[in-house]
């Protein structure tokens, strides 16, 4: 990322901010070490906020850090105290001013979050069931089964002679 580009994104986040929470004026320069390396400014005077490519000789404190530290604690993403118990910024000068800048900071109205885009399908919905006619068997009259009889043999006739 390039000085520039750096200092547009830092504009780009303090016009969100809630000015208005500041009373009198702030003045915070801001030294981007690293990649997009420079100076820039935000001051906050009258419910106004102006972002200015130079160094503030007469600031009322100075934050040094990265790129993407300084981008998001002017966005509100990044919670002041931890970045600095972390290393990833540096405060010299008014504590107090620095909180109430972070306080207005992070007083910006947020985006509501986009909806979440379902990673699962839904299942189809259910179509309705027509209902099936009932289905006319055809009655087929059979013959009653005939049981087989087992044939005797014929009886022998006694013979009466004897």
């Amino acid at each position: 990322m390039t000085y520039e580009e750096v200092v547009k994104k830092a504009k780009q986040a303090a016009k969100k901010m809630d000015a208005g929470k500041i009373d009198g004026h702030i003045a915070i320069q801001f030294d981007v070490e690293g990649e997009g390396e420079g100076a820039f400014y935000v001051e906050v005077s009258n419910a106004k906020v102006a972002v200015e490519p130079y160094e503030y000789y007469d600031h009322n404190c100075k934050v040094r850090g990265g790129a993407d530290a300084i981008l998001a604690l002017l966005a509100g993403k990044l919670n002041a105290a931890e970045a600095r118990s972390e290393g990833q910024i540096r405060l010299e000068g008014d504590e107090g001013k620095f909180s109430a800048f972070v306080s207005a900071v992070n007083a910006a109205p947020k985006k509501p979050a986009a909806p979440k885009t379902a990673t699962t399908k839904k299942a189809p919905a259910k179509k309705p069931v027509a209902e099936k006619a009932p289905v006319k068997k055809e009655v087929t009259e059979k013959a009653p089964a005939k049981k087989e009889v087992a044939k005797k043999a014929p009886a022998k006739k006694a013979d009466s002679k004897k």
